[in-house]
């Protein structure tokens, strides 16, 4: 597993071992950033200065792919102690400590955003067939951290429901047995 562009291209990212994460392969992660840079509801450059939001973070490869190509900033939610010593590595091994904040806690139980930024783009890849996508962003909204617009990305088993309704969807690509949904927050019309 590796950043596939961008300031850190080729470097390598460390996963914790056996089945702790499930991290989004790098053909499905180079297909989504691909997308977002060339898509046109994605708006001309999404990532250029954005502020990321990676739930579920795992290793950090979507947070910190999206740092290598231009964010301002990415906080990372992650619980499991062997991820997030990864995830801690992921970020020191790429020199992006002074754009990413780690917060090490559920992402269920993510506190208020406080002074902090709303995120312009959030990814969550939780664990699969749990609803935690649903009940994630729930936590995000009732937490302020969505502004009308922001762009969510939501990986899920292809197996499962999407996570909102499908007129609202501006991306819906199966990759093996994943499934990537993209819709943006609050905007009725995604066209």
């Amino acid at each position: 597993m590796r950043i596939i562009a961008g300031e850190c291209r080729g470097r390598t990212l460390v996963a914790p071992p056996g089945q702790v994460t499930r991290p989004t392969a790098d053909r499905v992660r180079q297909a989504l950033f691909d997308t977002l840079a060339h898509a046109p509801w994605a708006g001309a450059d999404q990532l250029r200065g954005a502020h990321v939001l990676d739930g579920f973070a795992g290793t950090g490869a979507l947070g910190l792919e999206a740092l290598s190509r231009g964010a301002a900033s990415a906080l990372f939610v992650e619980q499991n102690r062997a991820a997030l010593r990864c995830l801690r590595d992921n970020v020191r091994g790429c020199g992006l400590q002074e754009r990413a904040t780690i917060r090490a806690c559920d992402m269920l139980r993510l506190p208020p955003r406080g002074a902090a930024a709303p995120a312009d783009l959030v990814f969550l890849d939780p664990p699969y067939n749990h609803d935690l996508p649903t009940r994630a962003l729930a936590v995000l909204e009732r937490g302020g951290w969505l502004h009308a617009g922001t762009l969510i990305v939501v990986e899920t088993a292809a197996a499962e429901a999407p996570p909102v309704a499908a007129q609202r969807l501006l991306l819906e690509r199966r990759h093996g047995a994943a499934c990537l949904y993209a819709w943006r927050h609050g905007v009725d019309d995604n066209g």
